[in-house]
């Protein structure tokens, strides 16, 4: 299964903030590169990241298009479901829901076209969210894949503003961290199957 639950963690950075606090927040997290812009009024904005992680690509993209795995990344993903499957699989249809904290359930659908191995866009078909609009990119660097990440987002609900910090500071980091944690284990995982004496000891 191939949903891109890892889309949908931005929606509690759409809410009122200094655009200095955001600019300065996505400088504390080294390699993880961040962006967050909102528009005058708070109520839509967009999004982009990028992390660079040691494994192939096709192990990144599993991951990353994975029920299973999101479920296991993303933070306040608690349910990931496909509903439909096209016959070549370039797209499904997926029902998802978050709990973030004691904020009311989100619940969508949204589609996800695949570009294997290359590129996921994501659009909103129905749901809580206004507007959701995103893609990955996964860009082959010799032993490195390099995960470009962009969103656009309109939640449509009011969101407490002080959310926007946390998102930003542990949340959205956390999940890139995990993305990239768990590939590069699953890679080390793939390269001790093809030799045992590389993991002996």
């Amino acid at each position: 299964m191939r949903p891109l639950a890892l889309c949908v963690l931005l929606l509690l950075a759409q809410i009122p903030a200094l655009r200095a606090d955001i600019g300065k927040e996505a400088e504390q997290h080294g390699d993880i590169d961040i962006g967050v812009v909102l528009d005058p009024s708070a109520q839509s904005g967009r999004a982009s990241a990028t992390v660079r992680i040691r494994a192939r690509r096709e192990i990144v993209w599993t991951l990353a298009t994975s029920c299973e795995e999101s479920l296991k990344i993303v933070p306040g993903l608690i349910t990931c479901q496909v509903l439909e499957t096209a016959s070549d699989g370039t797209w499904q249809r997926i029902r998802q829901v978050i709990g973030y904290w004691y904020l009311p359930k989100i619940s969508y659908e949204l589609r996800a076209t695949y570009d294997h191995p290359e590129r996921v866009s994501i659009e909103r078909i129905s749901g809580d969210l206004r507007m959701l609009k995103g893609s990955w990119y996964f860009e082959e660097d010799g032993e490195f894949t390099i995960a470009h990440y962009s969103l656009e987002l309109a939640p449509g609900f009011w969101v407490p503003h002080w959310l926007v910090r946390v998102a930003l500071r542990h949340d959205l980091p956390r999940l890139l961290s995990a993305l990239r944690a768990r590939a590069e284990s699953a890679q080390k995982a793939a390269l001790c199957r093809d030799s045992r004496d590389r993991c002996a000891g």
